[in-house]
């Protein structure tokens, strides 16, 4: 069972002087912060009753007391819009702060969207937890002539402001210095709250005296509205065991005013309770009878309200030509400019990946079978001689070896530098919005396509993703869809077997067919399941040009899932593999596979055991094929043509891209929908691989 989040953050706060949360929207940078901080020292871990993942390590920072290295704690939260618990992302962000898992919270904020990033800054500070905010993507902003005054904004939120730009560093350093003032009272010490309009202040300071905890609050701020609306408060009154959290009555009463089900849910367990709830409920009829609004909508309208107040104060935007990057994302969002750009940018990685993926194959293959083939050979064979023990130890520390760095690394290196480079330029976004149409049409809204094209990285986190869809059904067709897209393993497959033996044009051929039987089984379970698609809202995002460090690390944090958890799979299938062939107990498997596998598919008994054994990892089907080549015609002979034909070898990686996922994704499926709906996806994918694979052999025949 793995890890909660508090057992690793345990381990972590053992070895630190202080722990950080970095809160913030989704795409304002913190990732990109975390990994400045920490590197690649980074482990992950899923909240205790949750599917969302938290990531953390630790840091140093050399400036402390007498120039001393300082090791601090770093997590980084879901990026969310704001801290309602309404989706597990919500969720997850909220419990972390509330549940003090660290001792400040670093709110990363967009300088190029200050006004929209400051809603949760404003929730943040009604939380009244330290907090100092880091002003990102200042590079982006001076791009587009945005002029921000970092101290003022201190002065009007009453935390720091620091200005930086993660993606390079700047400004990183003072971050940690200041958040370390901070933690010293150096800075921050007198934590100011926003003030919001008469009457909900009105209420604010009710429901805190029934709590029969009064705020010390100045008359100058009870009677009327200031422009900068912040009280100052220094030691709030304690409030017994009744304070949830550890939160001041003022905080405690807007959560309650707020309608928020679990504070309200606690509040009624008081000593109390019955009197302040019934307050809160009287306030709210009141204020929704002076607004025709809910409170919670009205409180909304007040944080957006002061949110573009400070803006307007703090920043100044000049009137300049649009920027090229800016243009471009503007014709990404137009049907008749963004589908052709959408097919040229898939098109390019595919190019891209056939080229560079079968360069590094060819290269890789040729390393291995001159060099460290015959060396490995050699070894294995004096150490235990020409035995059957030997020729097995070959199958996986040869064969195996040589499959995996010719067919997975080569094919997986480019597409994941390609895919961090898409998503770190913000063109995701841009495709959510151009497939929003499409994915209604499959019982989705646009925001479903951004786990659909993760997925064609890998299955597990993509599944993960779709959290963030709001039903269920939604979650069910989503994941459905995922697991028949080509993840990086399947599409190594495809570009292994059919475009380096049988022709680039073909392996397009085998996406084309996966793509129509993908979109079939969407408007399938469109027509199956009852309900319908939720409507497409998400927040837009200029173009950024890519970091080549960020798709670098993006690259690597995939590519070592592969190198650590894929080649001791491939090793020990291989090892499997070579034993069932050495010892002839194949052709006993075989047999109860023939009928689908010759008679059917078209395609040799073995075929059908490498399928098999994709279910540990897609990429083994190929790796295997490989492997019983060069078992059978030596180190040279890894041309598949040796002993399958260009037909058997399309159907191959077409049945392979469709069919059961791998045990990593049925169990990504089972967390996320319950095992009974992982069997049915997987029994489902299965038997519509077989009826397609069939399908297009029986067609291949009769036209030939």
């Amino acid at each position: 069972m793995p890890l909660s989040c508090h057992d690793n953050l345990i381990k972590i706060r053992e070895k630190v002087t202080f722990t950080v949360l970095l809160a913030g929207n989704p795409n304002v940078g913190k990732s990109t912060l975390f990994n400045r901080l920490t590197g690649l020292g980074v482990v992950t871990a899923n909240y205790p009753g949750k599917t969302v993942e938290l990531a953390m390590g630790s840091a140093h920072y050399t400036g402390g007391p007498e120039g001393k290295d300082i090791a601090f704690g770093v997590v980084d939260l879901p990026g969310t819009y704001a801290l309602g618990a309404v989706s597990e992302d919500q969720w997850v962000a909220r419990r972390a702060i509330l549940e003090h898992l660290g001792d400040l919270v670093v709110i990363v904020v967009d300088a190029t969207n200050l006004e929209r990033n400051l809603f949760l800054v404003l929730q943040l500070l009604d939380l009244e937890f330290p907090a100092v905010m880091a002003l990102n993507l200042m590079d982006q902003a001076r791009k587009e002539k945005i002029v921000i005054d970092p101290q003022r904004l201190s002065q009007s939120l009453g935390i720091p402001v620091v200005p930086m730009v993660a993606a390079t560093g700047e400004g990183v350093p003072d971050l940690v210095r200041i958040c370390l003032e901070v933690l010293n009272g150096k800075q921050g010490a007198e934590h100011r709250s926003p003030i919001y309009g008469d009457d909900i202040e009105h209420w604010i300071r009710r429901v805190v005296r029934e709590m029969e905890t009064p705020p010390e609050c100045p008359r100058s701020l009870a009677g009327h509205r200031h422009r900068h609306r912040f009280r100052a408060h220094s030691n709030p009154p304690e409030f017994g065991d009744t304070l949830l959290y550890g939160l001041s009555p003022r905080a405690l009463a807007l959560l309650l005013l707020e309608q928020d089900r679990e504070f309200l849910e606690e509040a009624g367990k008081m000593p109390q309770g019955g009197a302040i709830l019934n307050l809160v409920q009287t306030a709210a009829r009141e204020i929704e009878a002076r607004h025709g609004e809910a409170v919670h909508l009205r409180l909304a309208r007040e944080r957006h309200g002061l949110a573009g107040e400070i803006a307007d104060q703090v920043e100044k935007r000049e009137k300049t030509r649009p920027l090229l990057s800016s243009r471009l994302y503007q014709a990404t969002l137009r049907p008749w400019t963004g589908i052709p750009i959408l097919v040229g940018v898939l098109a390019a990685v595919l190019v891209l990946m056939y080229f560079v993926g079968g360069f590094l194959s060819g290269a890789f293959g040729t390393l291995w079978s001159a060099y460290l083939s015959p060396a490995i050979t050699w070894a294995f064979t004096g150490l235990f001689g020409p035995s059957l023990l030997t020729r097995i130890l070959l199958w996986g520390f040869d064969a195996g070896i040589q499959a995996a760095l010719s067919v997975g690394i080569p094919f997986v290196i480019p597409f994941y530098f390609l895919l961090a480079a898409i998503e770190d330029s913000g063109y995701l976004n841009s495709i959510a919005y151009l497939a929003d149409s499409l994915m209604h049409k499959l019982g989705l809204h646009g925001r479903a396509i951004i786990s659909l094209v993760a997925g064609l990285g890998c299955s597990v986190p993509a599944i993960i993703g779709t959290r963030v869809l709001t039903t269920r059904r939604e979650r069910v067709i989503a994941s459905t869809l995922i697991t028949l897209s080509p993840c990086s393993a399947r599409t190594a497959v495809i570009m292994g077997a059919v475009a380096l033996f049988v022709g680039f044009g073909q392996a397009l051929g085998v996406f084309g067919i996966v793509l129509f039987v993908t979109l079939s089984a969407g408007l399938l379970l469109q027509r199956l399941l009852p309900g319908r698609s939720a409507g497409l809202v998400m927040e837009m995002f200029p173009f950024r040009v890519p970091k080549l460090p960020v798709i670098l690390s993006k690259t690597w944090h995939h590519l070592k899932d592969f190198l650590f958890v894929a080649f001791p799979v491939i090793i020990v299938g291989s090892l499997v593999m070579g034993w069932l062939y050495e010892t002839k107990l194949m052709w006993r498997l075989v047999g109860p596979l023939r009928f689908v596998v010759e008679s059917w598919l078209g395609l040799p008994p073995i075929a059908g055991l490498c399928l098999l054994f994709a279910i540990l990892r897609k990429e083994m089907a190929l790796q295997l094929l490989i492997s019983l080549a060069i078992i059978q015609h030596g180190a040279q002979a890894t041309n598949l043509l040796t002993f399958m034909t260009k037909e058997q070898l399309f159907i191959f990686a077409l049945v392979n891209a469709l069919n059961i996922p791998c045990v990593a994704t049925m169990s990504a499926l089972a967390r996320e929908l319950g095992w009974m709906q992982a069997l049915s996806i997987s029994l489902f994918d299965m038997a519509l691989a077989v009826a397609v694979g069939g399908l297009v052999h029986q067609a291949w025949r009769s036209l030939s």
